[in-house]
């Protein structure tokens, strides 16, 4: 089965810069079975490569304001995304990234991981670090069992 992580965010931007530490982990650690797209502020512009690829599995991971503790990760839904209940600071909306995907993928999951500070110039939080860790570990393990945003 070809599975995708595509991560989004700025790692100039402090806790933004979540998505790209996981996809350096994944660089560095390759997980057999997965794939990584670093996808920065403008994820869109991997389409055609998601498209080539065709995996059956792709999930979405960013740093995105969910009211949670700093270092929370859940599983997000279309209909969080849709009902603009996420913040992000990309140039796309995630409804219409997530909606395009599914488009070309069977199953699409998106994991938000809430970040501390989003400000240009600051490194990652430790927080972040340890849930960008988890992310890790879990897709290791194939087992996305993260809760679910309520």
């Amino acid at each position: 089965m070809k599975r995708l992580v595509i991560t989004v965010g700025n790692e100039m931007m402090g806790d933004d810069g979540a998505g790209p530490l996981l996809a350096r982990l994944l660089e560095k650690n390759h997980i057999p079975g997965w794939e990584v797209i670093d996808g920065g502020t403008a994820p869109e512009n991997y389409f055609h490569r998601v498209r080539d690829m065709k995996p059956e599995v792709v999930v979405v991971v960013d740093a995105c304001e969910m009211n949670l503790e700093a270092g929370s990760v859940r599983l997000i839904s279309e209909n969080d995304i849709a009902d603009e209940f996420i913040l992000s600071t990309h140039r796309l909306p995630l409804s219409f990234f997530i909606s395009a995907l599914k488009e070309l993928v069977p199953k699409v999951y998106f994991v938000g991981i809430q970040p501390s500070i989003v400000a240009f110039g600051l490194p990652v939080s430790s927080e972040i670090r340890q849930a960008v860790e988890m992310v890790y570990d879990k897709l290791k393990t194939g087992k996305l069992d993260f809760p679910h945003l309520e």
